[in-house]
């Protein structure tokens, strides 16, 4: 079936294609009744606009990209990215642009992927995720002149707008919470110590005297391997807080298996409240992350820095501490 054109609702309508064009970009030219029996006759007719048109027209790719560094593989079994995923898709395809995503297997690989992109006007920004310690990113993707939003902040932005969580604030509550309980001997397993939140937490965590931080790639496997090191230690924790729930599930199963009573004898509490979190036995204390607002937020950020608005930056509600059956007093 042949794909309608602007001529052909230009021969329905019995107007100029200059006027169609006029109506369809929503510019001067045409009354509000000629525009509307134009766009009505465009839905008729079933007429898209072309992606490639409208990128030679008006300059643009019509879509953003977002590259992950992290095996392919394993971004199925992490809900905090499928959650962000999903916000940002929620905005995005209400907007009608498409997401780019592609993972790589290293900083470099992804900074490479930012400039090829940019340079073969594949999309017109980015959003950049897991903010490292004195990142390179933001700095090289200002140079280039390509939109792009953060997500994660508030230092090493680099001059780009940004929407995080309040890290600090969120591992204060915890601490908080466990030392209200009773537990001094408190440990945590983190993600890697170059992440810009993992920094802020292992920070706060110390400073509300939180003892041993072991670092981790944040797989189930690696959980495990680190809950075990802790609870075969001389002095074992009586609290242990996770970086993300998929190792927090994984220390609960080291616990079975090591005897070690949850919550009689230790208590975990998870970052990120997935389905996981509620489905363990007992249900796992946890951080809870609006991860998809997270997403819808980067994503609206981003396309009002592509349309030239001012964008709605800055940190988005504070994550609340859901307590469940994994703690309890010491």
């Amino acid at each position: 079936m042949k794909r309608p054109t602007i001529a052909d609702i230009a021969r329905r309508a019995g107007v100029t294609k200059s006027a169609v064009s006029f109506a369809l970009n929503g510019r001067h030219g045409v009354s509000e009744q000629t525009r509307r029996r134009i766009l009505e006759i465009a839905d008729e007719l079933g007429w898209q606009r072309s992606s490639a048109a409208s990128a030679l027209s008006h300059g643009r790719a019509g879509a953003v990209g977002l590259v992950l560094d992290r095996p392919a593989q394993t971004l199925g079994a992490e809900p905090y990215f499928m959650q962000f995923i999903s916000g940002l898709e929620s905005e995005l395809s209400a907007a009608g642009v498409p997401l780019l995503l592609h993972m790589t297997a290293d900083l470099d690989d992804q900074m490479e992927a930012h400039r090829r992109w940019w340079a073969e006007r594949r999309v017109d920004g980015v959003i950049l995720v897991d903010l490292r310690v004195d990142d390179p990113r933001p700095a090289r993707i200002a140079e280039m002149g390509m939109p792009a939003v953060v997500s994660g902040g508030p230092d090493w932005l680099g001059g780009l707008p940004g929407v995080w969580h309040d890290e600090a604030a969120a591992m204060r509550e915890v601490m908080d919470y466990l030392h209200a309980l009773g537990h001094r001997r408190v440990a945590r397993v983190a993600g890697p110590p170059y992440l810009q939140h993992t920094d802020i937490r292992s920070r706060i965590f110390r400073e509300k005297g939180g003892q041993i931080v072991l670092h981790t790639d944040y797989t189930g496997e690696e959980g495990a391997r680190a809950t075990r090191k802790l609870l075969t230690g001389e002095e074992r924790p009586t609290a242990i807080v996770y970086d993300n729930d998929i190792m927090a599930v994984a220390g609960l199963a080291v616990a079975g298996e090591l005897g070690v009573d949850v919550p009689g004898e230790l208590s975990l509490v998870a970052w990120d409240d997935s389905p996981f979190t509620r489905l363990a036995r007992p249900a796992l204390t946890a951080v809870s992350v609006d991860t998809f607002d997270r997403g819808v937020r980067a994503a609206r950020c981003l396309l009002d820095v592509v349309a030239g608005r001012k964008p709605d930056t800055g940190d988005v509600p504070v994550p609340e501490l859901i307590p469940r059956g994994s703690t309890e007093p010491v």
